[in-house]
């Protein structure tokens, strides 16, 4: 994972390419956000992914199991404010309509497949 340092005008891990903004918004985590949270602390910023990694796998699965709609509604409401601190800004709003709609069993698919791309894209950055 890049440091979280501003060099010659360039956004917070822009690419030396020049990556745009909307380019690095694109991304499954907001890499400028994450830099924001944590003060630019790369150590810090790899310790709160990987309990992010952690959490989002624990939860999805408690989610996907036959479970009542409270419990359901309970997990998709601790993903979304795990995922919105660490800017995994998809992942949060998947899980808010979750939160919403803890019945709807297409939201859970669409919510798992949503943590996975993020987890792949942190356990990417953390090699």
């Amino acid at each position: 994972m890049g440091q979280a340092v501003i060099k010659a005008g360039h956004p917070v891990f822009s690419s030396p390419a020049g990556e745009s903004h909307m380019e690095a918004r694109s991304r499954p985590v907001d890499l400028v956000h994450l830099a924001r949270q944590t003060g630019g602390n790369r150590n810090l910023e790899e310790e709160v992914l990987q309990m992010f990694l952690r959490q989002a796998h624990k939860l999805t699965r408690e989610m996907a199991q036959d479970c009542d709609c409270e419990a359901r509604k309970l997990a998709a409401h601790n993903l979304k404010g795990a995922a919105r601190a660490v800017g995994a800004f998809n992942v949060a709003n998947c899980a808010d309509d979750l939160e919403n709609n803890p019945s709807e069993v297409s939201y859970v698919s669409t919510l798992t497949a949503e943590v996975n791309t993020t987890c792949d894209y942190i356990s990417s950055l953390l090699r």
